[in-house]
């Protein structure tokens, strides 16, 4: 078999980012809200400007910032601070593993860079195109991938610093925690567009719910584990129902 010539790699190329911006583009004004929500929190957690931006472009990681303010504003020890943060991101050792075989091939420095990036919103948009395909790795997968995170992170970075600048000047009544959570709400609730989404979400939000009480937001990670098994069960379910 020949190996495809460097012009219709650039076309796969091209059309893997065109797909890409395309699929991220309507999760874009969530992530711009959370953002913000972000940057206006770290400032009102009394972080300098400074220490909030070397936070936003560092961490990269919305529920572990939040995570972490409150002990950080309380004085809290470092290595508890630091557990709160990884605990809250258990998360991503999940994604991980569902997205190894895509770029198990690439070198390690490449598949630290594609970790860092990578976002709840991308693992979501691409594991629902790509989960079933026969081959896995290509340059087509790779590319839409990384269009996806990328505009994600220039977003997020953008918005966040906007409420960085921000942060003194916005009252603490406005409640923009709020908003944050319905404008996820108005990207997530499309999602729910097949039997195994419907369950999964549901049993996720059904999860998180009981299990607030838990310690260090190890609910958000049982929450996350039930969801996806919860979302394997009912695709087993329906493909035995197709038999």
């Amino acid at each position: 078999m020949s190996e495809p010539s460097n012009l219709s790699l650039q076309a796969e190329k091209k059309r893997a980012i065109r797909e890409g911006l395309i699929a991220v583009r309507p999760a874009l004004i969530a992530t711009f809200t959370w953002g913000l929500v972000t940057g206006v929190a770290m400032v009102k957690s009394g972080l300098t400007e400074s220490a909030a931006v070397a936070m936003t472009l560092l961490v990269y990681a919305g529920s572990a910032q939040l995570t972490s303010l409150p002990l950080i504003a309380g004085g809290a020890p470092l290595w508890l601070i630091f557990a709160a943060g990884c605990i809250v991101n258990l998360r991503f050792l999940i994604f991980s593993a569902a997205l190894h075989p895509y770029f198990r091939s690439l070198p390690w420095f490449k598949r630290i860079t594609y970790g860092y990036f990578t976002t709840d919103m991308s693992f979501v948009l691409f594991m629902p195109r790509f989960g079933e395909a026969s081959e896995r790795g290509t340059y087509f997968q790779r590319w839409f991938f990384l269009s996806t995170i990328i505009l994600g992170w220039l977003t997020w970075q953008s918005s966040s610093l906007i409420g960085i600048a921000l942060g003194a000047l916005v009252p603490s009544e406005w409640g923009l925690d709020f908003a944050a959570v319905l404008a996820l709400m108005a990207i997530t609730i499309p999602l729910a567009n097949s039997r195994p989404m419907l369950v999964s979400m549901l049993a996720a939000g059904l999860t998180a719910w009981v299990a607030q009480p838990l310690p260090l937001r190890l609910g958000l990670l049982v929450a996350v584990v039930v969801g996806i098994l919860a979302g394997i069960w009912a695709e087993k379910s329906m493909k035995k129902e197709r038999r």
